[in-house]
This record gives structure tokens, sequence and C-alpha cells, in this order.
């Protein structure tokens, strides 16, 4: 898939997203990361993105015209038989799920537009935004911390990026795992510490060591967030 990210701030990208997991989906061609300089579509030579809001107030807001002419740039360059799905990072959008993000990972292409300053103008939104997302009730100095989060969550989730597919079946909040936060895990040595690893996990009996991963997830939800058990089958 192709995600391409709308920013006045390039740079910000290239060390959190050029290695690890996502370098290597890159390296590999899974994934292609496309950061995309705002000020290339501004229309003076200055590179004006922004201006003070109407009305008055704090700030500046970026301006709609360069916004949709980046966006409607990047459609223009498509591969796709369908526009890309654009997504504005906003602290006002709707929470990022993991099952948001593997609906996401399943799109041939999205781009990812990085706010700042006041907010970005409003026509924009209404002309060419499909979405907006947030990745928690807290306000950032800009869109691009959050965008990088969002493609990380997205592109772990491509077939064939992770290297083992099920290891994301069982992730915290995975579509399928009964909203569970993930229990303890374990490796070695064996006793570390003076604290020791689990018998059960020794054994080598399969069924006991499952039924103990489901208890110890429930138990960890139970005291960590209560309020996903209330959308949980077995609390019924």
């Amino acid at each position: 898939m192709k995600i391409s990210i709308i920013t006045l701030f390039p740079e910000m990208f290239e060390g959190p997203l050029g290695t690890s997991i996502i370098g290597r989906a890159v390296e590999s061609g899974k994934a292609v990361i496309d950061l995309v300089q705002l000020r290339e579509f501004a229309s003076d030579e200055r590179g004006t993105v922004d201006e003070p809001p109407f009305g008055g107030g704090a700030g500046m807001v970026l301006k709609a015209e360069p916004l949709v002419r980046t966006v409607d740039s990047i459609s223009e360059k498509s591969n796709s038989s369908t526009k890309p799905h654009v997504i504005l990072m906003s602290a006002q959008g709707a929470p990022l799920t993991h099952r948001r993000a593997q609906e996401l990972s399943e799109m041939p292409e999205i781009t990812l537009v990085c706010g700042h300053y006041e907010g970005v103008d409003e026509r924009f939104i209404e002309l060419r935004v499909d979405e907006e997302i947030s990745i928690g009730d807290f306000v950032m100095t800009g869109g691009e911390i959050p965008a990088m989060a969002v493609t990380d969550a997205v592109i772990r989730l491509i077939p064939g990026v992770l290297g083992d597919d099920d290891s994301s079946k069982h992730d915290s909040f995975a579509p399928g795992s009964d909203v569970l936060l993930e229990g303890p895990v374990y490796t070695r040595p064996a006793k570390f510490e003076g604290l020791e690893v689990p018998k059960i996990l020794l054994s080598g009996d399969h069924a006991k060591i499952e039924s103990w991963r489901r208890s110890q997830a429930l138990k960890r939800t139970e005291e960590r967030r209560p309020d996903l058990l209330n959308d949980w089958p077995e609390s019924e």
C-alpha cells in the first residue's frame, strides 16, 4: 500500500519511519511512504500556507488552497482505481483503534494530513477530508507524531510485514481478541533476580497454557481497562 503524508516538516519522519519493521517494509516494497512538503503547493514564492483566522483570535490557520492543491496532486499521481482516502490528523477526530488501523491497512492508498498551528480552514475539511483521526484526548504541536503513529499501526498489519501474520491476531484490541488486553509474556532465563517464569508455561501442555493466558488477559483487563469488559461477550 501507499501512504502519502502532507507535512511542513518532512525531516521529522526520516528516522522513525526508516528503521526497524517499518523501514524493512518499505525496503521490501510492501509499503510506500511519500513525504509531501505542503509549502511546495503555496501560491507565492515565500511558500505561505497559513494566515490569521477570520474573526480574530490567537494563532494561525493553514489555508485551504495549498492543502487542496496538495491533495489533488497526490490523487492525480495515484495508481489506484479510486482516489486515496484522505485523513486529517486532528485532536477533534475519532480515536484511532486497532480495528480502524486494520481497515486502513486494506486500502491501496491513504493520505495523512498533518495539521499545525491553530488548525486548518474548515473548507478544506468539507471539500477533501474523508475522516479525522485522533491518537488521544490531548493536543500536540502538530500532526506529525500522530501521523507516524497511524503509519506504524497501519503498515505493521499489512500481510507479510511482521514475518508471522498470526502474531498481530493476538494483539491487544485485535478483532476477534474479545477486546481483552494481552496478558504477560516471558522469555529466557527462567529465573531472573528472584522472579521465576510461571511453571505452567514450561509444562508443554498447550491447552492449559492457552487457558492460563486467557485468564491472565482477563485479569489484566479487569485491573487496567475494566471499561473494555462492558462489550465482552462473556461478561454477560
